[in-house]
């Protein structure tokens, strides 16, 4: 890859995926880290693309994942060069990792760490790796194993696998707390380009379908109050888990033991039972010194309720 562009690479995703990839103006890319609203908002920009709940495809047909290595990078671009509606596609890799084009809208989408280090730990039991890994194997081989090695056990204390979350340096693969707000900070030195949109789990809780205007906005898509409150109902967590084999990222691919179970019901503030206040300052102290003040606060509690808009 270019030297400007920074390569993430771990067992499941590899950035370099991206290279000589072939843009449309008018594609869409959707940059999250792991369990911050990707399928959500992926969602969101079919709902707006197609202005209709039924889709041609299953959702990660039509909004790939082109870091994941669990398919040869061949297959998944002939898929988009085939694609005649706007594109948007997904990827976890941070926007200093992909190709930047003035006439592709990114969408960034945020969540409170904490959260997100709950979350991922019902993802991980639920993701059939051994599945995963033999859909590697086909796709690549043994490339990139040795540096990746295979999944680490799961840590059994909850409060521990917190602790790992807060610690660990890692910037890619399994979230981290270092990692999302790297995340985070890459997006918000963008964020006056006018292409680059910042979109957060919160606000998408609090108000979806003002956020739906808002994102249709960015996108240049027409959309109606009453329109975006009509298709903001089908993106609710029971619809989407009604149609979990459509809508469940990688459905198409087997990598679930549970699909409808990747659509959890997932509430605000778990992360508190694995907290005592010696971890919660340790994890303010690290927030603090791996993000400005500004980015910290959006990313914990989102535009609405943090009062900071990354585009005002």
């Amino acid at each position: 890859m270019p030297s400007s562009i920074v390569r993430y690479r771990s067992l499941l995703a590899d950035s370099a995926r991206w290279e000589g990839f072939e843009f449309r103006a008018d594609d869409i890319v959707i940059s999250t880290p792991a369990k911050c609203g990707t399928t959500w908002v992926q969602m969101l920009c079919a709902l707006l693309i197609f202005d209709r709940p039924d889709f041609p495809a299953p959702l990660d047909e039509l909004s790939p994942w082109v870091d994941m290595c669990n398919q040869p990078i061949e297959g998944v671009r002939a898929k988009l060069a085939a694609q005649s509606h706007r594109r948007f596609i997904k990827t976890h890799t941070p926007l200093d990792g992909i190709p930047l084009r003035k006439q592709v809208t990114y969408v960034v989408v945020g969540r409170d760490p904490r959260d997100v280090a709950v979350s991922f730990e019902h993802h991980r039991v639920n993701m059939d790796y051994t599945h995963f890994l033999e859909l590697r194997r086909q796709a690549l081989g043994t490339d990139g194993l040795a540096e990746s090695g295979p999944p680490p056990p799961i840590i059994a204390d909850p409060v521990e696998r917190f602790r790992e979350f807060v610690r660990s340096d890692s910037l890619f693969g399994p979230p981290t707390l270092a990692g999302l707000l790297h995340h985070m900070r890459t997006a918000w030195r963008h964020r006056g380009d006018g292409n680059v949109v910042m979109v957060h789990y919160a606000d998408l809780t609090a108000d979806l379908s003002g956020e739906m205007r808002r994102l249709a906005a960015a996108l240049g898509i027409p959309l109606t109050e009453g329109r975006a409150s009509e298709l903001a109902r089908e993106a609710s967590l029971d619809r989407m888990r009604a149609r979990a084999r459509e809508l469940a990222p990688e459905s198409s691919r087997e990598n679930w033991k549970d699909t409808t179970a990747f659509f959890r019901v997932g509430g605000f503030g778990e992360w508190r039972e694995r907290m005592d206040e010696r971890l919660a300052a340790e994890y303010e102290a690290r927030v603090a010194a791996l993000a400005p003040m500004d980015v910290a606060a959006w990313t914990h509690l989102g535009r609405i309720a943090s009062g900071i808009d990354p585009h005002a």
